[in-house]
């Protein structure tokens, strides 16, 4: 097959469509399958089925019976056991959360995911996940859309920048169908890549297409009273009504940041410590949602049966529900302890190896801290705070945009998701400052600060660097060169070389004009035979085909002349003058000046 011409944005939106249609299935079977796995694992072994948002549709009837906390545990560790096999054996990069492989693919892979890593992390999450492991949904649905959107652009044969684009296209359907929100999901494609204020612009109109056509196709798996309903309901409306609560708001920014921290030293400190345990990786996940599971049973031994607790196991999205509606049911010591709890449980879940997403854990720990701070601020200041469910909507927002750097899309999503859009001043605020207060961490280890960073970008920016510097700027035209006449006997030539160190002679006439070059490797093809020294003058050793530069032209041009030529000289001549030599330039002066100019670029960036 041909390489696929993508000049046009109609074959964009056609491919990004196929991409948004295999997307938006992959997420209704990744929720079918994690539905089954609930069912027939803890609901019906253990008696506990893990409640969940208010949006949300299950295919069974939720029944209620008695919960056996060692089954929960055992059926945990289970659940590991199996998915750690089926990662390890046919796709290790499908540990982990799913998203930061995406992202690793896109900068230094060139877009390349495996053709089995969306089948296995569908099956090896929907395990971990309906098996009560702690994690979300994003990741292992945002791996798949990726691993398509790479795949198909592989048998398209569609270069390694397009390729790219179609991973990040299929990233932000997979996201933008299983949380409803098809605008997140296009700006969180383009914004996930990089830790710094940067965004892949190339890939925001694909990733848009895909994203409503996954959103569409995935809705039409919904009943229609929750098809178009946000995941936390419908009746949340928390408005903004002084700028006064802005205050309190910052100090959320404060402790958000501060558990954000401690958030991402324990998740990557509990990977390492799970890197160095002397078993087969393979059981390592299974050890992991164990510990997980005997952590979330002593806390419900400790809250007195308190089921809520158990929002440090699955998705928490039952109780983060509750934290959004009625805060004061839960309170802070309850909020709290799940919001620190899930910070370990998802450590122990994902970074054991299990697979599993960051972001829903993410929003219940933002959501949790946050309420617990709206409560405390409304016992300390009740005539400004009255409704501390305000800071939980707020908090989701402003802790996952500080540890995944990723706030724009971040305030996009979480108000598709609660469809609660008076609180955007606050959270607007919160994000802001988490993102600036959190430069030094991040969920997200394969992101890079910008483009500029980025391998996809490397040709792109010594481009854009070399055509901003021009010949001029880097030629020394005082720098002594040893001209050559074009009559001058091949004798006298090679004893000028024997004295000096240049390698690229010009040669010029009675007017001093040029008229030639040669190389010291030219003259030595003359040195086996002596005889020709008297006879051979310059003009039988030089080319008078030579390519040259002016002192306008831009390092980029000349850059490609000297690769064209494979020359690491070349003369500089007078525009207005086609023979006047001005000087030579080298291509390591080229390269030194891109060098200093990159980092300038760098240091002007970091100030």
């Amino acid at each position: 097959m041909d390489s696929f011409d993508l000049r046009t944005s109609g074959k964009w939106i056609v491919l990004a469509s196929v991409v948004g249609i295999v997307a938006g299935l992959g997420a209704i079977i990744f929720q079918l399958l994690g539905q089954i796995v609930v069912h027939y694992s803890l609901t019906q072994f253990a008696g506990y089925t893990p409640p969940e948002a208010q949006g949300e549709h299950s295919i069974f009837e939720h029944t209620t019976g008695t919960m056996v906390p060692w089954m929960v545990v055992l059926i945990m560790m289970i659940g590991g056991l199996i998915s750690g096999t089926l990662i390890y054996m046919f796709a290790p990069e499908a540990e982990g959360h799913g998203t930061d492989a995406a992202i690793d693919a896109f900068h230094n892979k060139r877009g390349v995911i495996r053709g089995r890593i969306p089948f296995i992390k569908t099956i090896a999450s929907a395990i971990t996940l309906g098996t009560g492991g702690s994690g979300g949904r994003e990741g292992p649905i945002a791996q798949i859309g990726a691993g398509f959107g790479s795949w198909l652009a592989t048998v398209l044969k569609l270069s390694h920048r397009d390729r790219r684009i179609m991973l990040a296209a299929g990233m932000g359907a997979g996201v933008g169908a299983i949380f409803r929100a098809p605008l997140a999901g296009a700006v969180f494609a383009g914004e996930i890549l990089y830790s710094e204020a940067d965004l892949e612009a190339d890939v925001i109109v694909p990733a848009a297409t895909a994203s409503i056509v996954a959103y569409s196709v995935f809705t039409q798996s919904l009943p229609v009273e929750t098809r178009f309903m946000p995941l936390f309901g419908d009746t949340l409306d928390h408005p903004f009504s002084s700028p006064i609560e802005l205050i309190p708001y910052a100090v959320l920014a404060a402790v958000l940041t501060v558990v954000g921290m401690i958030y991402v030293r324990i998740f990557y400190g509990t990977h390492d410590v799970f890197k160095k345990v002397p078993i087969l990786p393979h059981f390592r996940p299974a050890i992991g949602a164990g510990l997980a599971g005997l952590l979330a049973m002593g806390l419900l031994h400790l809250f007195g049966g308190d089921m809520r607790v158990l929002a440090t196991l699955g998705t928490g999205y039952g109780t983060l529900q509750t934290a959004l509606t009625s805060a004061t049911e839960l309170g802070i010591p309850l909020l709290l302890t799940v919001a620190f709890a899930k910070i370990a449980t998802t450590s122990l879940t994902i970074s054991s190896g299990g697979s599993g997403g960051v972001f829903g854990p993410s929003m219940v720990i933002g959501g949790c801290v946050g309420a617990a701070v709206g409560l405390a601020f409304q016992q300390i200041w009740p005539s400004v705070v009255t409704e501390p469910e305000a800071f939980a909507v707020v908090g989701m927002a402003g802790f996952f945009a500080g540890v995944a750097r990723a706030p724009v899309s971040t305030i996009i999503m979480v108000r598709a998701m609660t469809g609660d859009f008076g609180l955007l001043v606050p959270t607007m605020l919160v994000t802001t400052l988490t993102f600036v207060t959190s430069q030094r961490w991040t969920l997200y280890k394969k992101q890079v600060p910008t483009r500029m960073d980025s391998k996809a970008h490397r040709g792109d920016f010594i481009i854009d660097v070399l055509e901003g510097l021009m010949v001029r700027d880097v030629f020394r035209s005082d720098r002594k060169l040893m001209l050559i006449h074009e009559g001058m006997k091949l004798d006298d030539i090679v004893h000028r070389l024997a004295r000096n160190h240049q390698h690229y002679f010009p040669v010029i006439d009675d007017a001093g004009e040029i008229v030639g070059i040669f190389t010291d490797n030219d003259v030595r093809s003359y040195l086996y035979d002596d005889t020709l020294w008297e006879l051979a003058v310059a003009r039988d050793v030089m080319v008078t085909e030579f390519t040259s530069v002016a002192p306008d032209d831009d390092l980029n041009t000349a850059l490609k002349r000297f690769t064209s030529m494979n020359v690491d000289e070349l003369p500089v001549i007078d525009p207005k003058n086609k023979k006047k030599l001005l000087g030579m330039v080298r291509r390591k002066e080229v390269i030194a000046a891109y060098n200093q100019r990159l980092m300038e670029h760098k240091e002007a960036a970091a100030e």
